[in-house]
């Protein structure tokens, strides 16, 4: 019997997949709910297992954009499982045929290298260039005055090192993602605000408790359970920012879902933290781990990129002083850390040295004022230079669950 596979829907609103790489070959005996190709969605790239065992006949190439719905591949499976493993199916080979003569060599004239004109010798000397290093075209072979001048290197000139060029396909996910940031910048008054964090006291907390809170719930308290809890804090000041245009309505949130933005495999994707808000420093720094570790896996679903109201980005963690990171849409604003420097501040008329990091909000100027943004900003820092007293009630081991 002959199975027809076809694409499933992987999620509202997608019609159409590309084949990003079959795992298994044509005439290969696959296994049910053996993985056999990687399929990318303009929102992630998903893994396409067989319906049934048998002999596979692929039906579309690597890179190929097909409908969902639409027949990808055909499963025998009435053919039997081969000894030894996985077996292609027999094929057809023709025998080899006689070579037909080879032709004749074309006759080919040589023409003497090295002799050049005395100007072009000149020329040659001066910058130092051998005549024979120089084809010629002049008669014989010669090398003329303006072969010398096209072979001195100048300022622009390409000296002979290598210029060679790829061309790649963008992925589907790729170029879905380039679309959406051009859309932003041509739909959206985007604005960015900055400001700085002095990260002493959180790296005094990580300092004393980090060994004692991964011992415990076995992940590490990093930076990121931090301004995830900053940023609900403001969120709920500045319900504002937690906000999105929807036609020519305000649309606001009582909840607040965090995209975390994470380089994969495929590009930068965007899992979404649920109800954050009610999550411990444990629940948001276990719930990046796992969404970080299917991200980077590549088994990251369209749901658990789909509804963020708020996102964080890290650019930070590649050496970014400062950026300005754009609004993952529909969204109205974006959060970006940035890297840690020790820097000269003063504090109460010294100069000190504290690490500092540069943050950064993106937001949708439309429905988000300069006061509002500005001021979610400034609660976002104090949450941070403040942490014991804002965020973990002034009991740091009870909000670390110790």
């Amino acid at each position: 019997m002959i199975l027809e596979m076809k694409v499933p829907s992987p999620g509202e609103s997608i019609t159409e997949v590309e084949i990003a790489t079959w795992l298994v070959e044509d005439g290969d005996y696959v296994e049910k709910d053996q993985a056999i190709a990687e399929v990318d969605s303009d929102k992630a790239t998903l893994e396409l297992p067989a319906e049934a065992s048998g002999i596979i006949t692929l039906k579309a190439e690597e890179g190929d954009a097909v409908e969902v719905g639409a027949v990808v591949c055909d499963i025998d499976t009435s053919a039997a499982k081969p000894e030894g493993g996985e077996a292609k199916a027999e094929t057809k080979t023709e025998a080899p045929k006689a070579e037909a003569p080879k032709a004749a060599a074309k006759e080919t004239k040589t023409y003497a290298t090295g002799s050049a004109s005395p100007a072009a010798k000149k020329i040659l000397a001066e910058k130092g260039i051998e005549a024979s290093s120089v084809s010629g075209t002049g008669k014989a072979g010669r090398v003329t005055k303006d072969d010398a001048v096209k072979a001195v290197p100048s300022m622009g000139t390409p000296s002979g090192g290598n210029r060679g060029t790829s061309r790649s396909k963008m992925s589907m996910l790729r170029r879905k993602v380039a679309e959406r940031l051009v859309e932003v910048k041509n739909t959206t008054a985007m604005l960015t605000t900055f400001n700085e964090v002095d990260m002493s006291p959180i790296f005094a907390l990580r300092s004393q408790y980090k060994e004692e809170f991964k011992s415990k719930h076995g992940v590490g308290l990093g930076f990121m359970s931090f301004f995830t809890l900053a940023v609900v804090r403001a969120l709920e000041m500045y319900p504002a920012v937690n906000s999105m245009m929807d036609g020519k309505e305000m649309l606001s949130y009582d909840f607040c879902d965090i995209s975390i933005a994470v380089s994969g495999p495929k590009g930068l994707m965007v899992p979404v933290i649920r109800n954050a808000e009610n999550l411990s420093f444990r629940g948001v720094e276990s719930e990046v781990k796992r969404l970080a570790l299917r991200a980077r896996d590549g088994q990251i679903t369209v749901d658990e990129m789909t509804g963020g109201t708020f996102t964080i980005t890290n650019g930070g963690v590649f050496g970014s002083m400062l950026s300005t990171p754009i609004i993952n849409p529909p969204q109205s604003g974006i959060l970006g850390m940035h890297n840690i420097v020790e820097r000269p501040v003063a504090i109460n008329g010294e100069v000190v040295i504290r690490p500092i990091m540069y943050v950064a909000l993106s937001y949708d100027h439309r429905i988000i004022d300069g006061k509002e943004s500005v001021g979610f900003l400034v609660a976002v820092k104090e949450a941070l230079e403040n942490p014991e007293e804002l965020l973990m009630n002034n009991d740091v081991k009870k909000a670390l669950e110790l």
